[in-house]
C-alpha cells in the first residue's frame, strides 16, 4: 500500500478555470495571453520559506504559501517577496485553483491584510490537493503548479477484496431517531383473572397449583357448599311442582271443554301452572349464575359438590386456598394469567415525556436473555410516580412462544421521528481520527480521508451535513484497516 501515491496533475484544466476567473476579479485582459503562455515552475516542495510554507519563485518574484489554522478555521496565507524583500500585498493579485479527488475545482481569491494576502474561504481537511497558483505583478503573469498528498492510501481492488473491505454509496436515507429508556416485563393486566368460588363452602380438594398451566373450563378445586345443596333442592322441588301443576292444568282443561267443570277452575289451574314454571326458571337461573347446569335427576349424587373452573387458559400465578378451608363466596381462590401477550412497562423521564406517545413504534431488548421484539406503545400514564417522578409507557408484545417472562429488565428503543436526509453514511464506516469523525472515500485506486460534519443518526445510518457528496463511494466494513495504514505512515495530517 502506497500512502504517498497521487493522481496525475490536472494543472491544464485548473489553469483554464483560473484564467477564466481572472477577468471577473479585475485582472488585466491582456494578461490572459501571458498567463496562458507563461511556463509554470516545477512542483514546489523542495523549497521552504522562512515561515515554513511552500515557496514559489520565478525571476525576482516569490510567494510563500502557508495553511494557517492556529485558533481559526484553516485558510491560505500568501507572503509576497520581490528580490527576497517583503512586498506590499496590495501590489500583487493572486488566485489559487484547488482540485481534490472526486471534487470539482475550487477557486480561492485573496485580499491584502497586514503583510500577507488572505484567502476568502476555508481550506477544508484533508489538505490533499493539486494547486495552480496564478499571480500578476507589475503587468507580468506568473503561474506555478503544486501537489500535496495527505490522508491518502493506495489500494487496488484486489487488495481491497483480500482485506474484506466493502464499499457503499453515499445518498438519501431515512433516519429514525430513537431514545432508549429502561423498563421491566409485566403481565398484561387485561389478561389476568381473579377466580372466586361465588358461593360459600369448604374446600374438599385442589386440582391445580401455583405455576401450573390450565385450560379454559378445567377444574381448579372442588368444594362442598350447603348453599348449593339448598339451591339444588329448590330447583328439584320447583320442577316437581311444575310437573304437578301441568297435570292439573291438563285435567281441568279437558273437563272445562267437556263442560263438566266451571271456567273459573280452568283459569285457576292455568295460573298455577304459569307460576310453577316461573319458579322453576328462577331456580334454574340461580344455578346457572354459579356455573352449575340444572339437572332433574340427581339421585345418589352429592348435591353440595361444587367445582371451581378456570374461565381462561393460562398459568396459575397465585393459589390462595387450602384443603379443608371454609371460604366465602367473594374470596379470591386463584389468579390465572394468559401470557400469550405481555407488557413492557417503560420508565419515561420528565425530559422525554414530549417524545413518547400512544401508537409509537418500540423495540424491546432483554440483552441478558438475547431477546428482541417489536411492539407499540398502547398507553402512557397521566400521573407521575410520586417517588421516581417518572411516567410509565406500556408496550404490548406478542409472547406466543412464552420466552418473555414478567420480571425481566429490558431496554426500550423508541422511535421519536423519521426524517429523510439527502446524504447519509453507514455508522459502521465512521472512524475517529483526532477529534474528527471521518470516512474513507474511494477514488480510482485510492482511499482518502473525508472529515464529516454529522447530523441526526439512528442505529444504522448518520446524516452527513458536510464532507461527502451524494454518489461518492466510501469504505464500510473493515475501514479500520485503512485507518491503521494511515497511522503507520503518519499521513493523517502531514503538512
Amino acid at each position: 500500500m502506497n500512502v504517498t501515491g497521487r493522481l496525475p496533475i490536472v494543472a491544464v484544466i485548473l489553469a483554464g478555470i483560473l484564467l477564466g476567473t481572472w477577468l471577473l476579479i479585475g485582472g488585466s485582459p491582456d494578461i490572459v495571453e501571458r498567463f496562458s503562455s507563461a511556463e509554470p515552475e516545477t512542483e514546489s516542495g523542495s523549497a521552504t520559506g522562512s515561515r515554513g510554507g511552500e515557496l514559489f519563485t520565478k525571476d525576482d518574484l516569490s510567494l510563500e504559501l502557508i495553511i494557517h489554522e492556529e485558533g481559526v478555521f484553516p485558510h491560505f496565507r500568501i507572503y509576497p517577496y520581490w528580490q527576497k524583500q517583503s512586498l506590499s500585498p496590495a501590489e500583487v493579485k493572486v488566485t489559487v485553483a484547488l482540485s481534490r479527488l472526486g471534487r470539482p475545482a475550487q477557486l480561492f481569491h485573496f485580499r491584502p491584510e497586514s503583510d500577507y494576502l488572505i484567502s476568502d474561504q476555508e481550506v477544508e481537511e484533508p489538505h490533499s490537493f493539486e494547486l495552480v497558483v496564478a499571480a500578476e505583478y507589475q503587468g507580468k503573469a506568473y503561474r506555478w503548479n503544486h501537489s500535496q498528498v495527505e490522508a491518502r492510501v493506495e489500494m487496488s481492488d484486489t487488495m481491497m477484496q483480500s482485506s474484506d473491505i466493502e464499499l457503499a454509496t453515499a445518498g438519501p436515507a431515512v433516519i429514525r431517531s430513537e431514545i432508549t429508556l429502561p423498563g421491566e416485563i409485566i403481565f398484561n393486566e387485561h389478561n389476568i383473572v381473579h377466580v372466586v368460588p361465588r358461593l360459600p363452602g369448604m374446600v374438599v380438594s385442589i386440582k391445580r397449583h401455583h405455576g401450573q398451566r390450565v385450560k379454559k373450563g378445567e377444574v381448579l378445586a372442588v368444594m362442598e357448599s350447603a348453599m348449593l345443596a339448598d339451591l339444588h333442592s329448590q330447583y328439584l322441588l320447583a320442577r316437581r311442582r311444575q310437573t304437578l301443576a301441568q297435570t292439573i292444568y291438563d285435567r281441568e282443561e279437558q273437563l272445562w271443554r267437556e263442560k263438566i267443570t266451571a271456567r273459573q277452575d280452568y283459569l285457576t289451574a292455568r295460573q298455577q301452572r304459569e307460576e310453577a314454571s316461573i319458579t322453576t326458571q328462577l331456580a334454574a337461573e340461580r344455578l346457572l349464575a354459579l356455573g352449575v347446569q340444572p339437572k332433574s335427576d340427581l339421585s345418589g349424587k352429592n348435591l353440595a359438590r361444587y367445582e371451581i373452573r378456570s374461565p381462561i387458559s393460562g398459568i396459575v400465578i397465585d393459589e390462595a386456598i387450602v384443603t379443608g378451608e371454609v371460604v366465602k363466596e367473594d374470596k379470591t381462590a386463584f389468579i390465572i394469567a394468559d401470557i400469550s401477550t405481555i407488557w413492557a412497562a417503560v420508565r419515561v423521564f420528565p425530559g422525554n415525556l414530549h417524545q413518547v406517545h400512544v401508537g409509537q413504534r418500540a423495540v424491546i431488548r432483554a440483552n441478558a436473555y438475547d431477546l428482541t421484539r417489536e411492539g407499540e406503545v398502547t398507553y402512557v400514564t397521566t400521573l407521575l410516580d410520586e417517588q421516581t417522578r417518572t411516567a410509565v409507557a406500556r408496550v404490548q408484545l406478542d409472547n406466543q412462544d412464552e420466552r418473555w417472562r414478567p420480571g425481566m429488565f429490558v431496554k426500550a428503543d423508541l422511535q421519536t421521528e423519521a426524517a429523510e436526509v439527502p446524504v447519509a453514511v453507514s455508522l459502521e464506516a465512521i472512524q475517529t481520527i483526532g477529534d474528527q469523525s471521518v470516512v474513507f472515500g474511494r477514488y480510482g485506486d485510492y482511499f482518502e480521508m473525508r472529515p464529516l460534519k454529522l447530523g441526526r443518526s439512528d442505529n444504522r445510518m448518520a446524516e452527513v451535513i458536510e464532507g461527502l457528496f451524494a454518489g461518492e463511494r466510501y469504505a464500510v466494513s473493515n475501514s479500520f484497516i485503512i485507518k491503521s495504514e494511515l497511522g503507520k505512515a503518519g499521513a493523517a495530517h502531514d503538512h
